[in-house]
């Protein structure tokens, strides 16, 4: 790797795994466990979140998020984005990545972290209709909105610049359902179909809403703390996954597709990090290695 690149790569590991050499600790007890987990290798899970789409994704799913108003309360009453936005990305994909590569036992411990931090997440917000309601991130309407969100960002994101997916989207739907369950989801979906339904129920029930707390955590997210060198591939990413998102939340999120071909410089942005970040992540040659002690591989 030249000299230019080695830099960048360093940023860009650190940035979603809080980690320079893309390997943090928690990384390192995926080798160990005495199963498969609940994916294994040629899932549909693992295709999609070991493929680059996943970088357009969590942007794509950091949005829509927003246009829940008690999902919303939760982010700005509790998280510390704003100071400590990679740390809040790092987090997350600690989690996303333990449950599609660990064995179960880790899994389900992971899981369970997300789930003690939600018991803390309590408070009240202003629904679509002015009305003022309770919320806690444990409620199932929360659960259920963050979890169709995110299946469906990174669903979506992969289906326009990811490789075949293992049996199809309904596949990935299915089981990624299995995560849905493990932090308390209730009837999560098990196709696109139902993905697609479910998604569009809150929307077409008048839950969803926008104002001037979603257009603050917008433009955070358009222009987050990262560091110079990272911000013009990350200004594409946005663009990407802006264009990503149906028009129907694109206009509660007050957001236009660019103007220029967005979806090509995202494809050639993600090239091009992969080929900096090699073709197989620190997560995946660790899951190999623990199916291959296993004689699972």
């Amino acid at each position: 790797m030249s000299n230019i690149a080695a830099p960048f790569r360093s940023r860009v590991l650190s940035a979603f795994t809080g980690n320079a050499s893309g390997r943090p600790d928690w990384v390192s007890q995926i080798e160990e466990g005495d199963d498969a987990g609940f994916f294994g290798a040629g899932s549909a899970a693992w295709a999609v979140h070991g493929g680059m789409a996943t970088l357009v994704a969590g942007i794509r799913a950091l949005l829509m998020q927003t246009l829940h108003p008690g999902a919303m309360a939760g982010v700005h009453d509790w998280s510390r984005y704003k100071e400590d936005p990679l740390g809040r990305l790092s987090g997350t994909i600690q989690w996303l990545i333990s449950v599609t590569f660990s064995d179960t036992t880790m899994a389900v411990r992971e899981s369970n972290r997300v789930g003690r931090f939600h018991d803390r997440v309590t408070g009240t917000y202003l629904d679509a209709q002015g009305v003022e309601r309770t919320y806690a991130a444990g409620d199932p309407e929360l659960l259920s909105w963050v979890h169709v969100v995110f299946t469906d960002a990174f669903l979506g994101s992969h289906l326009v610049w990811g490789s075949p997916i293992p049996g199809g989207p309904d596949q990935y739907v299915r089981e990624w359902k299995k995560a849905g369950e493990l932090v308390g989801v209730l009837d999560p979906p098990a196709s696109e179909a139902e993905l697609h339904a479910q998604l569009d129920a809150f929307r077409t029930s008048g839950i969803l809403k926008s104002d001037e707390r979603v257009a603050e955590a917008v433009r955070f997210i358009r222009h987050p703390g990262l560091p110079k060198g990272m911000l013009p591939a990350y200004k594409i990413l946005f663009a990407g996954a802006v264009a990503s998102i149906p028009v129907e939340y694109r206009r509660m999120l007050g957001l236009r597709r660019a103007w220029w071909p967005a979806i090509t410089a995202t494809r050639l942005i993600l090239v091009l990090v992969g080929k900096l970040l090699g073709r197989s992540s620190t997560s995946e040659d660790a899951a190999r290695k623990r199916l291959a002690r296993l004689g699972l591989h």
